[in-house]
């Protein structure tokens, strides 16, 4: 007698850091792009941001900035060149500075040496003070999804390594619980589909625990209640492209991330907002340059507008700006002014 398959979370977990998964093997700026692929803006937004919590916290000694699912240190090296290029005050901040990446494939060679590697979130007794960042983290925390059987019943899919799905048992308990509080199903249909976000609300909790005090941002694809897509978002990228999600260590499985309930779950005082608000608030305006500048300094023109095509692809609302930011405050009063004003909202605008 065979034995049953697995559910996606269990499925995904394998497929993606087991010991021939996805991310033990393959660089990930290679299969697929984030915001700070796009631009170096994105990563001096976050300098601009981490200085605003520096300032706020009264300057601490160490400063810490912690990048989750850090891929290949990217945006810890950018924040560095940011603050670099601030010369002397720069600097200060640096000597300060503890940057640390999480993430579980092996520390990249050539990573500046200042930069700390674990595979491991800091526990709550670390007692961080400064800027914990997590961009595009939570969609590839492995979650279950639930599908309407022919009698509206929520179950767990299970699948196989080839992809095929059938339906398992009834979704029960904690996860049952999770479904009706944010993503239900009933009277929803036949084949309706949900992915059950509480490993996600339990990890992010976990991640900005770590914090005595500062701020904590979670990144990525999201959508709220009003608007949950009513056959889920599961699908798999492989060499730039998005594919048929299938859980066998080809390709990255990801799956948007329903980040209300991850707000609701999170400490501190949350906030969710758009990255094209976020962003904006941070410098990134995306405005052309004059062009009179183009007569009297043709290199500069060129410059200031290529960066403002990079800061329009990361304020685009129907792409990258698009992307839901939830910002959680932990003993820290570092908010910021963002379109519309930057305080508590109940989802995202």
């Amino acid at each position: 007698m065979s034995s049953e398959p697995p559910g996606w979370r269990t499925a995904t977990e394998r497929a993606l850091y087991g010991p021939h998964g996805f991310y033990s093997h393959r660089t990930p700026a290679a299969h697929f792009r984030t915001s700070v692929h796009a631009s170096a803006l994105f990563a001096e937004a976050v300098a601009r941001l981490l200085l605003r919590v520096d300032e706020a916290l009264g300057h601490p000694e160490p400063l810490d900035l912690v990048d989750v699912g850090a891929g290949e240190g990217e945006l810890l090296t950018g924040v560095l060149a940011a603050l670099w290029e601030r010369e002397a005050a720069g600097a200060e901040v640096v000597a300060r500075l503890r940057p640390l990446a999480v993430e579980h494939r092996e520390r990249p060679a050539g990573l500046d040496p200042a930069i700390g590697w674990q595979h491991e979130l800091p526990g709550p007794g670390a007692a961080l003070k400064g800027l914990l960042f997590a961009n595009e983290w939570l969609d590839n925390v492995p979650v279950d999804i639930a599908e309407n059987d022919a009698a509206g019943t929520a179950r767990l899919v299970l699948v196989e390594p080839d992809g095929t799905e059938r339906l398992g048992p009834p979704v029960a308990d904690d996860d049952a619980a999770w479904l009706t509080r944010w993503w239900p199903l009933e009277g929803a249909g036949e084949g309706a589909r949900a992915e059950i976000g509480q490993p996600r609300d339990a990890a992010w909790a976990r991640a900005a625990s770590a914090l005595h005090r500062g701020v904590a941002v979670a990144v990525d694809y999201a959508h709220e209640q009003a608007a949950r897509p009513p056959f889920g978002t599961l699908t798999g990228f492989r060499d730039g492209h998005e594919c048929r999600p299938v859980p066998d260590g080809s390709c990255d499985l990801t799956s948007h991330v329903a980040l209300d309930a991850v707000a609701a779950a999170a400490p501190g005082a949350t906030t969710l907002l758009t990255q094209r608000a976020a962003l904006r608030a941070l410098g990134v305006t995306g405005r052309r340059p004059a062009l009179s500048l183009a007569g009297s300094d043709p290199a500069a023109y060129v410059r200031e507008l290529s960066a403002a095509g990079e800061a329009a692809e990361l304020l685009d609302a129907g792409g990258l700006g698009g992307f839901g930011w939830l910002v959680c405050e932990v003993g820290c009063g570092a908010g910021f002014e963002a379109e519309g004003g930057y305080g508590p909202a109940p989802g995202l605008p």
